[in-house]
């Protein structure tokens, strides 16, 4: 049986591409996972009463400083994209991340990542014409539904502002995460990320400072709260997200941002004192399958497409 040289260099292609491929999935996994340290930080090193502030101060300073130092500016277009971008993927997330964090308890407000595998496939299909694939519907409602048994724990309070908050912060994201790919930023990833924390962080402040009013009281443990957020949570999440939106594709991101409830759900039990059930250790179970099916039916979309070119 003869094989062509084009299919030799398409299997050659395929096996350098997979070590590639796994780096790829590790390092923007990173992301999701410090973000689901966010809810224990929130509740406990942080000041509380003021979600929008604190969302605010998470990005604004981090995101100045850093477009002080790297000295670039948006210009023409990019100006109005960054607007859209810092609101969804910054301004908007953020304020309703805060919201559901002091609202619900953290396995809960983690759920906000549930949903957004099933709105990035809708969003990537209407915006970047990419179809989803029976498997990765499969992935995301396995994922949707093994989150929703880590919020069947018996401690679990599902205030419905909170809930609310946690859904509409998914949406927004999710879009913001497909139109960082629709429009691929002319510029490095440390330059995009520090545009949207500042404008995402600016867009906070004034409707925080009206509504909330300033902190009464920061104390040094807020401080450091602040910085883990600022510096891990924040600077370096969002560079390694944006990243992983780039190497991979918006919807291949949206499945890792399940493993953020697990990480959420797993520091309430062992610094928290929540309770832990059988139901949602099954829970945990199904979303890690989930991500990796949902891992591997991009994958096969990526092998498609190369022998298709």
């Amino acid at each position: 049986m003869l094989v062509s040289w084009h299919q030799v260099s398409c299997r050659r292609d395929k096996m350098n591409l997979l070590p590639t491929r796994l780096s790829n999935i590790l390092l923007t996994a990173l992301a999701p996972i410090s973000w689901g340290t966010t809810y224990a930080v929130a509740t406990e090193f942080l000041p509380p009463g003021h979600p929008l502030l604190v969302a605010s101060m998470r990005s604004l300073p981090i995101g100045l400083l850093l477009t002080i130092g790297l000295r670039k500016l948006p210009s023409g277009i990019w100006w109005l994209r960054m607007i859209v971008l810092g609101g969804l993927n910054i301004g908007v997330f953020q304020a309703l991340l805060f919201v559901a964090a002091y609202r619900l308890p953290g396995g809960v407000a983690a759920t906000a990542g549930a949903i957004q595998p099933l709105l990035v496939g809708l969003f990537a299909w209407a915006i970047l014409n990419q179809k989803p694939t029976k498997l990765s519907v499969v992935a995301a409602i396995a994922g949707f539904i093994g989150v929703g048994l880590l919020v069947l724990g018996p401690s679990a309070r599902l205030d419905p502002i909170g809930v609310a908050a946690a859904l509409a912060g998914a949406g927004a994201m999710g879009l913001g995460t497909v139109l960082v790919k629709r429009w691929n930023p002319p510029v490095s990833l440390m330059v995009f990320t520090a545009w949207q924390l500042a404008i995402g962080g600016f867009m906070l402040l004034p409707v925080a400072l009206i509504t909330e009013g300033p902190f009464t009281e920061v104390t040094r443990t807020n401080l450091w709260g602040f910085v883990y957020l600022g510096l891990i949570g924040t600077v370096l999440a969002y560079a390694l997200w944006f990243r992983g939106i780039d190497k991979l594709n918006p919807t291949a991101a949206s499945y890792l941002g399940l493993l953020s409830p697990i990480v959420a759900t797993l520091i309430g039990y062992v610094f928290l004192q929540e309770t832990f059930s059988t139901v949602q250790i099954v829970g945990v179970v199904i979303v890690l399958v989930s991500v990796i099916i949902g891992q591997e039916s991009q994958s096969k979309r990526q092998s498609k497409q190369m022998k298709a070119s």
